[in-house]
């Protein structure tokens, strides 16, 4: 797995190498400065202080203010440019997982799910900055302090040099055994976390439905637990993080009292000076503490490898819906599509959910498809923008198989007003133009008019300026449906795809909304999907879908009259009606 991190963050640091190098020099030049603090510190001892020679302290003490302040330029350096490196690398990690996604089909969405995928490029790229960052802050004058250190410390005594290497030896051993307790926990930490965003999501996004069955004390119930989950994991782990200090502290105290111990001995034999001594003690605690920051990454290092992991799992996975590798774009704009013989399963499914589907949509004529839930009316309508794949047959848009077509270009020739409208933080402007950002005024007016949002958005204090919240959950479920049918027709596309827009919609806006819109898509292609009868009755030719398969084509009173499932569909709306009446 640390391969994999090291892997990552490799292919994210290639743009700033130049960066890089001047942290890595600046930070051995801060090391190096600090290695020879504690040797002039001896000389000003056993040369200045013991003899009393004042030149010779005010000579070291010049050379060591002037180490001091080189040491402290090049860390502020250093520290600049690492914090620049790291920022942007988190930046471009976080850019590449959002493209990534943004490419990922409906398939590969649902796979990861979206906590999944905003955990990923937020607390996991979070994870890889702050390795990145510890390590160009800190970590790279750890090993050249500690071969530095332990050779400059040679130089003061050798015979104590056995000290330092048990020192080292003794709080590398102990500090592993944390980390290989430590990694586990780590990654169920991140496991976790995705649970905990998933359930709070999901409470945010269900709060009408909670609180219309008073399921409020089950879902504190769920998210106690999913919160109770991170909070054991974690707390283990900061249990045994904590044990970090204390043991490089013991270590630290019991070296600086073997040096101490038989220092003495060896000042009172006359075989090192005081000076020399002191030196030694500095070098040995320059060793340890670089040996304690290493330490710090490899404890940081698991955590980051489990989320480098499960980044790349997101960069590593290729989009089901491919762009072409040579896209066509048609020659002409005919707006004409075509079903040939189409069959369509999603991954794992035992059966396909459409079977052998084969009609074509021309300008200047309404296709209908009505159908009992689930006999895939949406899965046919999410073909045609190529959101899924066909398991076998055609989709054409302008003569063109659509897994050929240029993908901008078939986006462009089809205005989708999906099922479930959703509108996006900002403006009623900002979202109008959302297909179109050069629309004026007039046209998203004009827009407004025929999808009969024209009185309520009039009435709002800014008009087009209004705001709209995130998903739209300051307006109304007509209102939003309304403003996703205006934002398709300022767009102004070849191919109208209603998938069932009109259902939050009364009788009466309905048809008013069906008036309006027959002018403005005269010379279009237009598909729409509906539940109710009266809002496909007019359409130029009805499908009716059974269990997958086209059961039943023609206007509605040839279906009336010939068709038994579409009979059913209209007498039990019928039946509904009048009972209400």
């Amino acid at each position: 797995m640390l391969n994999r991190l090291n892997r990552l963050v490799t292919t994210f640091l290639k743009p700033y190498w130049p960066q890089v190098l001047m942290v890595l020099a600046m930070q051995t030049l801060a090391t190096i400065m600090s290695l020879y603090l504690p040797t002039l510190n001896a000389r000003i001892i056993d040369e200045g202080v013991v003899v009393g020679d004042t030149s010779a302290i005010w000579r070291s003490g010049t050379l060591m203010l002037l180490f001091s302040l080189i040491q402290a330029a090049a860390q502020i350096t250093a520290i600049w440019f690492g914090a620049r490196v790291a920022m942007g690398m988190a930046r471009d990690l976080r850019g590449a997982v959002f493209d990534r996604s943004l490419s990922f089909s409906t398939r590969e969405v649902r796979t990861f799910g979206a906590s999944s995928l905003l955990t990923r490029n937020t607390n996991d790229v979070q994870q890889i900055q702050q390795v990145v960052q510890t390590t160009l802050f800190m970590i790279i004058g750890a090993p050249i302090t500690m071969v530095g250190g332990f050779i400059m410390a040679w130089r003061e005594d050798p015979g104590m040099s056995w000290v330092i290497g048990v020192a080292v030896v003794v709080l590398g051993v102990a500090l592993s055994f944390l980390i290989v307790f430590v990694t586990p926990l780590f990654q169920k930490m991140q496991t976790n976390l995705d649970n905990l965003n998933r359930v709070l999501r999901e409470q945010i996004t269900g709060i009408r439905v909670v609180r219309a069955f008073v399921r409020e004390q089950h879902e504190a119930e769920r998210f106690e637990k999913a919160n109770f989950d991170v909070y054991s994991v974690s707390l283990k782990a900061a249990r045994l993080m904590v044990m970090l200090f204390p043991i490089a502290t013991l270590v630290m105290n019991l070296s600086q009292v073997a040096v101490i111990w038989f220092g003495g001995h060896r000042v009172e034999t006359g075989d090192i000076q005081i000076g020399q001594l002191t030196a030694f003690l500095a070098y040995l605690m320059q060793i340890l503490i670089s040996v304690m920051m290493s330490t710090m990454l490899v404890f940081m290092a698991p955590r980051a490898a489990v989320s480098a992991n499960r980044i790349l799992e997101v960069l590593d996975t290729a989009p089901t819906i491919a762009p072409p590798e040579k896209p066509v774009i048609p020659a002409e704009k005919t707006g004409i599509v075509e079903f040939r013989d189409v069959t369509f399963a999603y991954p794992g499914a035992e059966e396909p959910v459409l079977k052998d589907i084969s009609f074509t949509l021309r300008p200047g004529r309404t296709t209908a498809i009505i159908g009992s839930t689930g006999s895939g009316k949406s899965t046919l309508v999410n073909l045609i923008p190529r959101l899924f794949d066909v398991t076998s047959g055609q989709v054409l848009v302008d003569g063109v198989d659509v897994r050929d077509l240029d993908m901008d270009t078939l986006w462009s020739r089809v205005g989708l007003v999906p099922q479930k409208a959703y509108l996006f933080t900002g403006t009623v402007a900002s979202n109008l133009r959302y297909g179109r950002p050069d629309a004026t005024d007039d046209q998203m007016w004009e827009a407004l008019r025929i999808a009969q949002a024209e009185d309520f958005v009039s009435e709002l204090q800014d008009g087009l300026n209004s705001d709209i919240a995130q998903g739209g959950t300051n307006v109304s479920g007509g209102q939003r449906q309304r403003l996703s049918i205006a934002r398709a027709l300022v767009k102004k596309p070849a191919v109208y795809i209603f998938d069932d827009s009109f259902s939050a919609l009364d009788v009466a806006t309905d048809a008013r909304l069906r008036a309006a819109l027959a002018p403005a898509t005269r010379d279009r292609a237009t598909l729409i999907v509906g539940q109710r009868v009266a809002t496909i009755r007019n359409a130029d030719e009805i499908l009716v879908l059974g269990e997958g398969r086209i059961v039943g084509r023609g206007t509605h009173d040839e279906l009336l009259a010939s068709n038994d499932t579409y009979q059913e569909i209209v007498e039990s709306q019928l039946s509904a009606e009048e009972a209400q009446a």
